[in-house]
Formats: structure tokens, C-alpha cells, sequence
């Protein structure tokens, strides 16, 4: 069972609002924030087409005056505002966009046309209109849910259907559908009689997003000192979330904060560090560049009596869970490359990218194994929406 734990920590002498997934005493997840700051990610906006790029095929779109973000226009048709005797995006068009990534190291915000609008349960989309259910969900459960929402669906919308739902009844999933689809049509409604960057949904804030994202059927408690955002999740779960009501609790106790409790300092120390150390005595070295994440597997201190390719065989198991734990907790994303020990064995090897494979799974963000490379390196994929923690952390 896990818990969510929101309080404030002094990082680099500023202070900052800490959320914190911890499941069985271990820091699962970390994200920083702090409560003057705007957040973007998710809001829909009236931008303006500052330029078109033919080469990129991308149009670089302003929020506001000096905001911009990149707007790919392979995929999606974007929704003119005004209308149009033609499709071709041009400067000067207002479009409806919405953020779907923050601004990554020197990269502008990423948009895009196709609007999602998120629940617990389900994932309302403006222009891909299908029904697509979590590749987490067992057969049975698709089923099950596929039965339910198939004779909801217009050629309108598309849906996502969560990993959430599976412990939801029909009325609730039902009933969230309706709430997505009043907010989406409000949008589209009122983008008609307004200005060019006007804000016409803003993003629910990053604590009632990670209430809304954390996995339901093993939530056992959201724990929070901050009286106001107490008072903010207990008011959004009586209206979205009833059944996790009572799981929310304001810790009041003035003699242990509630980040020493957690030992959340100390998870931010080792998650800034490169080297993470084994139980077996290896370690790993992850090192985040411009370009990639480069994670080094290494021997270390191990000193097993057994076979060499054994003791290989043993360091990378356990390398695969610490790498996909710290791939979560890290927040690292893009293109991530891992240089196991190499091991002789094709059934070895084998062995450790389905052990792999099932750690990365458990990762609530998209990640993909790609492949061992001829020189036994392991290409991961992982979606880029947030900035990394070590980025959090330095305010970049």
C-alpha cells in the first residue's frame, strides 16, 4: 500500500512544496513545486501562430507575449478559432492549444491540438477519436470496461481508459465520462467570444493532480501539513473522489515535521547523487546529459565466490529493479541507454529483459524497452512531460 505525502522542504534556501509517492517506507516518486508557481502543463490556451516552420513541420505558437511553444503539425489538425477557407496554418492564425510538456532544458513548451481532458478513471481526447484502454488492464477487465463505453462513444472524442477504472463501478466511470465531455464542450463553446491568449482551462494544481494519478487500488492514506492545500484536496475529493475521502489526513504533530518522518531529505540527497550503490555491492553510475541518460552497471564491491557469468548474471537482476525505480523516482525521460555487465548466456539475457521489462511496467509514465544492442546495450524510451528532479531541484 502506498501513501502520498505533500509538505514543504527548505531546497538551496528556497522553499518548496514536496510531493512524495512512499510505498512500504521506500520514496517511490518526488516532484517540486512551489505555491506562487504557475503551472502550464495541461492548461488550454488562444495562441497565436508567431511562425510557421516547413522543415519542422511545426508552428511556433505564443501563449502570451514571450511565451511560445512548438506546435507539430503532422498528426493533428488544429482548431481555428476564426474560421478558415483552407486548413493551411499561417503567422497571425489564433489556434486552440493545450500544454502537453514542460519546457525542457533549452526547449520551448511542447503543444498540441488534440485536447485531453483528464479524470481518475478516464481520458477524454478532442481529436483522436477511439477507444483506448490501458495496456495494465487484464482481459477480462478490457472486456468488461470495453462493453461499458462503447455505446457512450461519438465520433466527437476519443477515450483513454485509466488503469484506475478497473476498481470503479459502471455508474462511476459513467458518470466521470459525463464531467469530461461538459468540460470539453465548455471549451469549445466559449473559444468562439474570446481574445487571442485568453486561458480557457487552467491545469488543476500539481497536488490534486498527483491525488488524481496515484493508482486508487493501492492508495492507503494522502497525508499533508499544509493546512490550505488540506483544505483544497478535502474539498476536490468530496466532489471527484468520494471513496478516498477519508484517506486524507492533516498531520499536526510540531515535534517531528513531516518530511523527517519520510526521510524526504534524504531521498532527494541520493536521488542528485550519480552513483547509486546495490545490496549485492555493485553500483550504478546515471548520468543525465543533453542528448540521453547513460546508466553504467558496475561490480564494485561484490565479492560472490560463485562462477564469473553468476555473479554477472546475479549485479544486473539487481540492477534492472534499482534502474527502473530510479528512472521513476529521477523523473528521467527521453532516451535512455544501459550498459549491463556483459553476459555470455543468450537465455541470460533473455532473463534479464523480461525481469526488466516487468519492473518497467510498474512505472506509471509510458516507458518502452527497445532492444539489446550487438554491444549489449539496453535502449529504453521514456515519455517526456516533466522536467527531471535534478532540474526541480536546481530551479532551472
Amino acid at each position: 500500500m502506498s501513501k502520498l505525502i505533500i509538505t514543504k522542504m527548505q531546497i538551496h534556501s528556497q522553499e518548496r512544496t514536496v510531493t512524495a509517492l512512499v510505498e512500504e517506507g521506500k520514496v517511490l516518486e518526488l516532484r517540486l513545486s512551489s505555491l506562487e508557481q504557475e503551472a502550464l502543463l495541461g492548461s488550454i490556451y488562444i495562441g497565436k501562430v508567431k511562425n510557421v516552420s516547413p522543415n519542422l513541420d511545426a508552428a511556433f505558437v505564443e501563449l502570451s507575449p514571450g511565451v511560445t511553444g512548438y506546435l507539430p503539425l503532422s498528426k493533428e489538425l488544429p482548431y481555428f478559432t476564426n474560421p478558415k477557407k483552407d486548413n493551411i496554418v499561417k503567422a497571425g492564425d489564433e489556434v486552440l492549444v493545450q500544454v502537453n510538456r514542460e519546457p525542457l532544458k533549452s526547449k520551448a513548451y511542447n503543444l498540441t491540438s488534440n485536447l485531453s481532458f483528464t479524470g481518475k478513471y478516464l481520458v477524454l481526447t478532442s481529436q483522436r477519436c477511439q477507444l483506448s484502454l490501458s495496456s495494465k488492464l487484464n482481459g477480462e477487465d478490457r472486456e468488461r470496461l470495453r462493453k461499458w463505453l462503447v455505446p457512450c462513444m461519438e465520433t466527437e472524442f476519443g477515450l483513454i481508459v485509466r488503469t484506475n477504472s478497473k476498481e470503479a463501478e459502471k455508474q462511476e466511470i459513467l458518470a466521470e465520462l459525463e464531467y469530461l465531455k461538459k468540460r470539453w464542450r465548455r471549451v469549445i463553446d466559449i473559444c468562439k467570444g474570446r481574445t487571442c491568449y485568453s486561458l480557457l482551462e487552467k491545469a488543476s494544481p500539481f497536488y490534486i493532480q498527483a491525488v488524481r494519478d496515484v493508482y486508487g487500488g493501492t492508495l492507503e492514506e494522502i497525508v499533508t501539513d499544509i493546512p490550505c492545500i488540506f483544505t483544497e484536496l478535502r474539498e476536490y475529493l468530496a466532489e471527484y473522489q468520494k471513496e478516498d475521502t477519508e484517506k486524507l489526513r492533516l498531520y499536526e504533530d510540531r515535534l517531528l515535521s513531516l518530511h523527517k518522518l519520510y526521510s524526504l531529505e534524504r531521498a532527494l540527497d541520493h536521488a542528485a547523487k550519480e552513483k547509486v550503490w546495490l545490496p549485492s555491492g555493485g553500483f550504478l553510475m546515471i548520468q543525465q546529459t543533453e542528448a540521453f541518460v547513460a546508466v553504467d552497471v558496475n561490480t564494485g564491491k561484490y565479492t560472490g565466490k560463485k562462477k564469473q557469468q553468476e555473479t554477472y548474471r546475479k549485479i544486473n537482476l539487481e540492477a534492472a529493479r534499482e534502474i527502473a525505480a530510479q528512472l521513476r523516482l529521477r523523473n528521467l525521460s527521453g532516451i535512455i541507454l544501459i550498459d549491463f555487465i556483459n553476459l555470455e548466456r543468450k537465455e541470460h539475457q533473455e532473463e534479464l529483459l523480461n525481469v526488466f521489462k516487468k519492473y518497467l511496467r510498474r512505472d506509471p509514465v509510458h516507458t518502452v524497452l527497445v532492444d539489446m544492442t550487438k554491444l549489449n546495450i539496453v535502449e529504453v524510451t521514456r515519455k517526456k512531460v516533466r522536467k527531471s528532479l535534478a532540474e526541480e531541484i536546481g530551479g532551472k
